[in-house]
């Protein structure tokens, strides 16, 4: 996938072009995903009280075709000046434009079950998008991972300044428009592309290990010296979510990780349930594996 889709600044359009262009894993690990990088402007920084008022996903659709959405939305209250200042969305500007549960509907489609890309995005802009569906009174969409890049650079020691500004500064990357939600998106995900590139080491996981990295960092020496991690398994499933080791089934993502899958029927039988529906275990091949593997040692 080349991310040639950023359409405000020629410059980056080029840089996305050469860095997509590069021999890198991060093609090979979002092939056949729908990758979105995500931002929001708000009215304040509250994930539980404050609005959006604009919101950004500027990626790709699993076949590479690109994807550029990029609206404004109403608040139903005052912008603070404040707020204003930093993203330049004033009230006149939103005052017309439709309120949220116009867009929910779309922005889940695209969101459920891709990639999210997002500079803080795991706790600010997703935790706030959520809060208003539930206002709507409408589920949010579950992404299949989120690739922080904030959690990023602190994971792998980057320098400080931590804010998606410097580390573009840092990283060479063009943020001319800071603080545009479809500009910051498309900084992060370029961003994204160059720390994988940097740190190629760090990446070579499947989505969920990766985003499990970025959130608790390595797996425990002591966990290690045990045996194999649960990165040097074979996978048997496209997205790498179950491991084989020595005829068990292991589950290598989630609050179950590290288990195998008899020791979870007698643990969890619900999250089993879960775990052999097509939201669970997307392979189809995999999946029907696993319920036959079940259904031969079941005895809890």
């Amino acid at each position: 996938m080349c991310p040639s889709y950023y359409r405000r600044n020629s410059n980056c359009v080029e840089m996305f072009i050469w860095v997509g262009l590069q021999p890198n894993n991060m093609v090979d690990i979002l092939e056949g995903h729908r990758v979105l990088a995500f931002d929001l402007e708000t009215t304040g920084v509250s994930t539980n009280n404050d609005r959006i008022v604009q919101v950004a996903l500027i990626g790709a659709e699993a076949d590479g075709g690109p994807v550029h959405y990029d609206v404004l939305i109403n608040p139903q209250r005052p912008i603070p000046s404040g707020a204003s200042r930093v993203h330049g969305i004033y009230d006149s500007k939103v005052r017309g434009e439709p309120v949220f549960k116009h867009y929910a509907s779309e922005l889940f489609d695209l969101m459920n079950g891709a990639v999210i890309v997002g500079h803080n995005a795991r706790r600010f802009d997703m935790p706030l998008l959520e809060n208003e569906y539930y206002r709507c009174g409408m589920v949010p969409p579950k992404p299949l991972v989120i690739l922080d890049t904030l959690e990023a650079v602190r994971r792998l020691k980057i320098s400080r300044p931590h804010n998606l500004g410097a580390q573009c500064t840092r990283h060479g990357i063009d943020l001319s428009n800071a603080h545009d939600a479809a500009a910051d998106a498309a900084a992060s995900l370029l961003l994204l592309w160059k720390v994988m590139r940097d740190h190629p080491s760090s990446f070579r996981r499947s989505l969920e290990e990766i985003e499990d990295w970025l959130i608790n960092g390595e797996v425990r020496k002591d966990e290690s010296e045990l045996g194999r991690s649960l990165s040097d398994l074979d996978s048997l499933d496209k997205q790498g979510r179950i491991k084989i080791d020595e005829g068990a089934y292991i589950v290598a993502f989630g609050r179950h990780r590290g288990k195998d899958l008899q020791t979870i029927g007698r643990e969890d039988q619900r999250y089993l349930d879960w775990l052999l529906s097509q939201n669970g275990v997307e392979d189809d091949v995999a999946r029907e594996t696993l319920k036959e593997y079940i259904s031969s040692v079941r005895d809890w």
